[in-house]
């Protein structure tokens, strides 16, 4: 039998009791890293939703949707400026208060082990698409030095993956103090770093939120306009 060492939950630091079955006995043993109470307050985007963004349906006032496409996709879609530059973002958990919280220790108080939680998760999607490149949204020098660490990067790093590094961000305010408005029309915020081959590539942007799109929609219009194939996105929560 098995012996499963003593470990704490990454998020509430309580202590793990694993559940010791069959199963668990005869499967390779995977480390430890979240309790069953905190695992169970995750919820996965799934049933319908946004063909575009991943907004589930579920919570979306019939007003707000347009067929397959929620209202924000289609006024994305409907401007010129816009329209085609992100093929589609795909969201694994939905934003609620407990992954509100969890984000606050990731991003704002440099919680670096969390990125191991979603490892797994990003790998799991990862079978789905084969792209060429894994691109982490870049923060500015000035917000890097805040964070420690961009947080986007080490999914990808902690997921056993390589970052490959095309874009490079100008500072600039934070995007959450924005309105959707103000981050619709906001100047390019990234530059091409021309170091990195991406013509003809298929690129996955990796970041945490997705909120309005308007983030990773800059980066994929300059990625597009540089030579890139197709640009999706993966972000943690919707």
């Amino acid at each position: 039998m098995k012996i499963f060492p003593e470990a704490q939950c990454l998020i509430c630091h309580e202590k793990i009791i694993p559940v010791i079955g069959w199963t668990a006995i005869f499967s390779e043993e995977k480390e430890l890293i979240i309790c069953s109470t905190c695992k169970d307050k995750f919820q996965r985007v799934e049933g319908e939703k946004c063909k575009l963004c991943s907004r589930p349906f579920q919570f979306l006032e019939e007003k707000f949707r347009r067929g397959e496409m929620c209202h924000d996709c289609e006024r994305w879609e409907e401007d010129c400026e816009w329209k085609g530059y992100l093929h589609a973002n795909h969201s694994i958990f939905i934003y609620n208060d407990f992954f509100k919280e969890l984000m606050a220790k990731y991003k704002f108080r440099g919680d670096y082990v969390l990125a191991k939680i979603f490892a797994d998760s990003v790998k799991e999607f990862l079978k789905k698409i084969q792209p060429d490149l894994l691109v982490p949204i870049p923060l500015s020098d000035e917000r890097l030095y805040e964070r420690g660490f961009n947080q986007a990067e080490a999914l990808i790093i902690e997921s056993g993956l390589t970052p490959a590094r095309p874009l490079t961000r100008i500072h600039a305010e934070k995007q959450s103090k924005k309105s959707r408005l103000e981050r619709i029309h906001i100047p390019q915020v990234f530059q091409i770093n021309p170091q990195v081959e991406i013509k003809g590539k298929l690129i996955l942007l990796i970041d945490d939120i997705y909120t309005t799109g308007s983030t990773l929609r800059h980066a994929a219009k300059l990625l597009k306009e540089s030579g890139a194939e197709r640009i999706q996105s993966l972000t943690l929560a919707r």
